[in-house]
């Protein structure tokens, strides 16, 4: 099969198909934007283009530059319904062949989650991506294509750095509140969608303040891949707190996360590890009840310390002392 070049896949591009009423759907448009970003930037190093908080977060921030129309944003919509071009295939999940071709299921983040491994794209087409030149062409044209009246905003969106702050930055009532005003604000999937992001930002932002350190283990490893083995464990659930801030969160390697949410593990108002006695375990070097009054290792910047309140709660809710 002869090789596909670029000015294949310009043509391509400029025929999306698309709804056409409002102006025309820029859900696919921004995906493409999104994906020359994803992999110019190395989030993405193969054809294959899984499902990630931080190829979601691009498109949320592409849309929020370039889209003026009553459209509503979602990710789930183009990821699938991309399925329709030539260069772009789905692989389901064992199991999920069937599910997948229902559309109207597909239009959720979670179903199209647990529905397809991931989406292919031609190797021609990523290869051709991989080149600077190439892909700086390609994000041009669909800019030129798809958004000639707001292209001039492009880069301009402030979403995941906003997101980053509101985490970092806000006292756990300011965030929960906003957390609550976007539900009401927001429907179902995008709301879903808008959580998944939230949801990478603190794990990526916990273990930053920990310096990649598990606080009562002490466990860091340092890797050239891109692996980590430090969890950002929330205190109180997100499910019942509406609280991503940092003050709700400790970084955890994932067996002491397992044992904190399960209730064998917490820790008091001085910082220290309590040790459930509810259980009992070999002695090895693994064992929980070496840690037993343990001071955690806490930031450096006493404004990022756990909540005492958040800690109280666990203490009462979750742990079985």
């Amino acid at each position: 099969m002869a090789k596909k070049e670029l000015p294949y896949y310009l043509n391509v591009f400029g025929k999306l198909r698309r709804d056409h009423k409002n102006g025309g759907a820029p859900h696919k448009p921004i995906l493409l934007i999104s994906l020359c970003e994803a992999i110019a930037n190395g989030l993405i190093n193969k054809k294959q283009i899984y499902i990630s908080p931080e190829i979601v977060g691009l498109f949320k921030s592409n849309w929020n530059s370039l889209v003026v129309t009553n459209h509503q944003c979602l990710f789930a919509l183009p990821f699938y319904h991309m399925n329709s071009e030539p260069f772009w295939r789905l692989t389901p999940n064992k199991g999920c062949e069937l599910w997948v071709k229902s559309k109207s299921s597909m239009r959720s983040l979670q179903n199209l989650t647990i529905a397809i491994n991931y989406a292919e794209i031609d190797l021609d087409l990523f290869e051709i991506l991989q080149q600077k030149e190439n892909n700086e062409i390609v994000k041009q044209f669909i800019l030129d294509k798809y958004f000639p009246d707001t292209k001039g905003n492009y880069g301009k969106s402030s979403y995941l750095t906003d997101i980053e702050s509101q985490i970092v930055n806000e006292d756990s009532e300011t965030y929960s509140t906003r957390i609550t005003e976007l539900q009401k604000q927001l429907e179902e999937n995008s709301y879903q969608e808008e959580i998944f992001v939230r949801s990478n930002v603190f794990k990526r932002e916990i273990p930053k303040i920990y310096n990649q350190t598990c606080c009562i283990s002490g466990l860091r490893i340092d890797s050239i891949i891109n692996i980590s083995m430090i969890d950002a464990c929330h205190i109180i659930p997100f499910s019942e707190s509406n609280n991503d801030t940092i003050t709700n969160g400790l970084a955890l390697c994932p067996n002491l996360h397992r044992a904190f949410d399960r209730g064998l593990i917490s820790i008091d108002e001085n910082y220290r590890v309590l040790i459930s006695t509810k259980f009992s375990e070999n002695k090895t070097d693994y064992s929980l009840t070496q840690f037993r009054s343990k001071q955690i290792q806490l930031p450096i910047e006493q404004r990022f310390y756990p909540s005492l309140e958040n800690i109280r709660w666990h203490n009462i809710n979750t742990f079985k002392g």
